[in-house]
C-alpha cells in the first residue's frame, strides 16, 4: 500500500513541477514581448514617429 502512496505523491509532485515550468515559460515569453514592445517605442521616439498608443484608452472621452 505504501508503494501506491509513494507513486501517487511522485506523480503529483511531477505534475506540480510541470505546471510551475509552464508558468515560468509563459512569464518569460510575456517579459520578452514587453521588452520588445518597449524597445520598439524607444526606436519610434528616436526617429520622430508617433507612438501607436498615447495615454490610457479608458481615460479618453468620446467627443460627440
Amino acid at each position: 500500500m505504501s508503494d501506491k502512496t509513494e507513486t501517487g505523491q511522485q506523480s503529483r509532485k511531477q505534475a506540480l513541477e510541470a505546471q510551475a515550468k509552464l508558468r515560468r515559460e509563459r512569464a518569460a515569453e510575456k517579459l520578452r514581448e514587453n521588452l520588445s514592445r518597449r524597445k520598439q517605442q524607444v526606436r519610434a521616439r528616436r526617429s520622430g514617429q508617433a507612438d501607436e498608443t498615447s495615454g490610457l484608452p479608458a481615460a479618453k472621452m468620446d467627443e460627440s
